[in-house]
This record gives structure tokens, sequence and C-alpha cells, in this order.
């Protein structure tokens, strides 16, 4: 098996689209980009428990309720809970939604799918600020790169 160089991702230029779809996903699923790149972070880990969410979180700015909120909103769910006698504290995953959202992400990345590009599906294609019309843009050039992959 080779292993992966830098040149080989700049081939396939995996990070060329990387802000669009990023903004994208935090704007259609209610997730800010920070709590979204956290959830990349901790699917990388797969089972984690509260020490390694906190681990995580140094590189972003400080928000208290960052945990409670991924909780919340299930995006972080319990694997398994703690019963105060053999396990002495929760251990966690990423929720079946955020591993779903997360395995979109790296197919768009990859080109083996657009960003959609109808007001159903696509709440930034309604162009209802200016930022959402330089977005919707944005989108429509990622999705018609003929060299995304």
């Amino acid at each position: 098996m080779k292993k992966l160089e830098a040149d080989d991702l700049k081939k396939i230029n995996l990070l060329k689209h990387y802000r669009i779809i990023r903004k994208w996903a935090s704007k259609n699923n209610g997730i800010n980009e920070a709590d979204l790149e956290l959830l990349i972070y901790l699917d990388c880990i797969d089972l984690f428990t509260l020490k390694d969410f906190k681990q995580g979180s140094y590189s972003y700015s400080w928000d208290n309720r960052r945990w409670s909120r991924l909780i919340k909103n299930d995006w972080v769910v319990v694997w398994r809970k703690r019963n105060r006698t053999t396990q002495t504290y929760n251990i966690y995953k990423v929720s079946f939604k955020g591993k779903q959202l997360i395995k979109r992400i790296y197919r768009i990345m990859l080109g083996k799918e657009e960003i959609p590009s109808s007001q159903r599906r696509n709440s930034i294609i309604k162009r209802k600020t200016y930022t959402d019309k330089v977005l919707s843009k944005s989108i429509y050039n990622v999705n018609k790169d003929k060299y995304k992959n």
C-alpha cells in the first residue's frame, strides 16, 4: 500500500473548496463551523471521553456551552454509560447524524458528490442575505469545477 504524500493531496485538490463546503455544511445543518470541525476531530478518535473532548477544544475559541449543545442537538451520543463502580466515566461517540454529515463532506471534497443546488435542499440558494448570494455563486463554481477530483 502506497503512503500518501503532500503532492498526492495537492493533485486531487482535496482542500481546494474546503471553506465553501464547510460553510454549506454548517449553515444547512444548524451547527457552527468550530463545532463541525471539532466533530470531524472526534470522529477520527471514534470513541472518546470528556477529557478527549476538552483536549480537542483547545484549538477553538472558548465556548462553555459547546458540549451541552452537541449533546442536546444529537451530534454526540453516549456509547457507554458509567455505573459508578467499574466504569467511572461515560464514553461518547459522534452520532449517526454526525457521521453521515462528515462522510458527505468527504464525498464532496473528493468530487464524488456535488453540493446541493436546489432551494429545497440548500438554504443558501434562497439568497436571503448578501453572504448567501456570494456563497451561492461560490457553490455553483464548486459544482462546475472540472478539476475538483
